[in-house]
């Protein structure tokens, strides 16, 4: 994995923006901190950092190649799975020099031309300067792994993988304005789709890809979730499953660096380390796996709905089972809270708070040991496993399930604010709602089902690939989410809801297809989500720091939210979910702290 940035411009020599491309690159080397390379050209100024993962000598970027008298040159961010068949298909009218995906993705366009990208398997973001045509392409995985950010300034298209890369050119500006308020308030941790926050940053969306040229930024959508007619058996749909995640799992395996897994005792990160093991076994090796939890979270768990249990047990249960490596991260509150100033700079915005800086903590620690993961995201939003999908009552509710706080958030609106809260929302709800495809011999549940498939996808599970690959790649770490392989996302929109709550168990399709996987104690285990600290030390210090920015008195946090609702914050008078599950009292308070940061770190601007 790496990080890219540049910009491509008709109208002036790019061949003077050395200094720019440096600052860039340097807010990108966490990303990849192996290799770096700019390459300026009179239109083109490409800039990339590398972790290197697959051929690690032959793969440095920007890498050009010619075709008769046209040259081409890439900087990519990713990984394709399907590389061999692809290299195949191509070695009929190319020589290769290395054994990178990043030549196979290149030479995948030389040959097929923006139509390259039907054909790859993997996650990843990247821009092609096509000298020839004096143009450049941009493309982004179908489900969104891998990030795309850029900036339409004039006559000129500046982009990079994070937003603090693109705040790095003098043409970006640091400005708030009313849309980006209405997302740092309303939506935030969420981001509506192609939504940058600050002003004029905007981001490809997954599936999409276009050309930047003299013409301008044209850009389509080449994949999306498609409704099509599916009539397979139960038994037949189990079996589609476990081909698609066993071939999927073992695709993502691939590397010339060691491969460790998450272990957290649930269900997806168990299977996928369940597979893994089993293969690293053929080779004769031994899986490494990780799990994070908090100083004295047994003294302080509390049982819920949402968390009915805590991971030790079953992780246990699942190291006896693999006989895997295990390594533990426990991670003290104090740790914690600092913790969430590196995860701004690390998402490049204020983001799910605890939840984020526990990543960034657990990524750091096992990049001691590996430079490549696996992890269990996306399976919750494919299979139907989030709380939301299954309770009726909030299934039906008219706009996004996890995200019933609107009335509640407006009030944090500085007044200064005429947003309408409520239909700035709904009105994204429905944008998405009421674009999910459906057959016309779809039941009212089965259009409702697709329709949350959809919402998931574009919204809650962005938020959490965002998480995925800000924290882990801040600490050079490579994470691969095999349950993200468009082909599962493909099948499984279509699959019967019926079918996908087998035994009235979320996932129970999934644990049925997977039943040969697992020890029954951790099959038909009921989901707790990402562990959380229920430290009562966390409210504590993050109250006396947000305490601490309020009577400072001269921060810009207090011209975008409202100071008597801060204020009221820290008495802690209401306990009011923020987003879902994963933020309430105390993720609240610790949202402001980093949204203060982020303000003053990236010196924002209100207009």
């Amino acid at each position: 994995m790496c990080g890219i940035a540049g910009a491509i411009s008709f109208a002036e020599d790019m061949r003077a923006d050395m200094k720019i491309c440096e600052n860039m690159q340097k807010a990108l080397l966490r990303r990849g901190p192996d290799q770096r390379g700019i390459l300026l050209m009179r239109e083109a100024a490409l800039v990339h950092t590398r972790l290197a993962v697959i051929d690690i000598s032959g793969g440095r970027q920007p890498m050009s190649f010619k075709m008769g008298d046209k040259s081409y040159t890439i900087v990519y961010n990713g990984e394709l799975y399907n590389t061999e068949e692809i290299r195949r298909e191509l070695e009929k009218d190319f020589d290769f020099e290395t054994y990178s995906d990043t030549e196979v993705v290149l030479k995948g366009y030389m040959k097929w031309g923006e139509s390259c990208v039907d054909r790859f398997n993997g996650i990843f973001a990247f821009v092609i300067y096509d000298e020839g045509e004096s143009r450049a392409f941009l493309a982004r995985d179908r489900a969104g792994v891998k990030p795309l950010f850029y900036y339409r300034g004039e006559n000129k298209l500046i982009f990079a993988s994070e937003i603090p890369a693109l705040l790095e050119h003098p043409e970006v500006p640091h400005e708030i304005d009313e849309r980006g308020a209405a997302e740092l308030i309303l939506m935030a941790p969420g981001r509506t789709p192609g939504c940058g926050v600050i002003r004029g940053i905007e981001e490809v969306k997954p599936g999409w890809c276009g050309f930047y040229s003299r013409e301008g930024l044209v850009l389509r959508e080449y994949w999306r979730l498609r409704a099509y007619e599916l009539n397979e058996t139960f038994s037949r749909t189990a079996e589609h499953v476990r081909d698609l995640v066993i071939d999927s799992i073992r695709r993502q395996l691939v590397s010339d660096v060691p491969v460790c897994t998450f272990l957290s005792g649930g269900l997806d990160s168990s299977l996928i380390s369940s597979v893994a093991a089993s293969e690293l076994k053929k080779q004769g090796k031994q899986l490494k796996t990780f799990s994070i939890d908090y100083r004295d979270n047994d003294k302080y768990f509390q049982k819920s709905r949402f968390q009915p249990n805590s991971d030790p047990e079953y992780i246990s249960c699942m190291v006896e089972y693999l006989g895997t490596e295990h390594h533990r991260t426990v991670v003290d509150t104090p740790e914690l809270v600092d913790a969430l100033y590196d995860a701004v700079e690390a998402r490049g915005l204020p983001g799910m708070v605890d939840v984020d800086a526990s990543l960034l903590i657990f990524c750091r620690e096992i990049k001691k040991y590996g430079t490549v993961a696996l992890s269990g995201e996306c399976a919750d939003e494919l299979f139907g496993g989030y709380p939301w999908f299954r309770d009726k009552d909030i299934r039906m509710t008219d706009g996004f399930p996890w995200a019933q706080s609107t009335a509640y958030r407006k009030r944090f609106l500085n007044p200064r604010y005429d947003i309408n809260a409520e239909d700035y929302v709904y009105s994204a709800y429905r944008r998405t709602a009421d674009d999910a495809e459906y057959l016309e011999s779809d039941t009212p549940d089965e259009v409702r089902m697709k329709q949350m498939t959809r919402l998931n996808f574009d919204w809650f599970m962005q938020t959490l690939l965002d998480r995925k690959d800000r924290m882990s790649m801040y600490s050079g770490l490579e994470v691969r989410v095999p349950f993200c392989d468009y082909r599962i996302a493909e099948y499984m929109y279509n699959v019967k809801w019926e079918y996908k709550d087998r035994h009235g168990r979320e996932k129970g399709l999934l644990r049925e297809a997977m039943k040969d996987w697992l020890p029954e104690k951790v099959l038909w285990r009921k989901k707790s989500p990402y562990p959380k600290t229920h430290n009562p030390a966390f409210l504590d210090a993050v109250t006396k720091r947000l305490r601490e920015v309020l009577d400072e008195g001269d921060s810009v946090l207090t011209e975008l939210a409202n100071r008597e609702e801060l204020e009221k914050l820290l008495r802690h008078e209401e306990h009011i979910q923020w987003y879902g599950q994963l933020m309430n009292l105390p993720q609240t308070i610790a949202f402001f702290i980093q949204l203060d940061y982020w303000l003053k770190r990236y010196d924002i601007r209100l207009v």
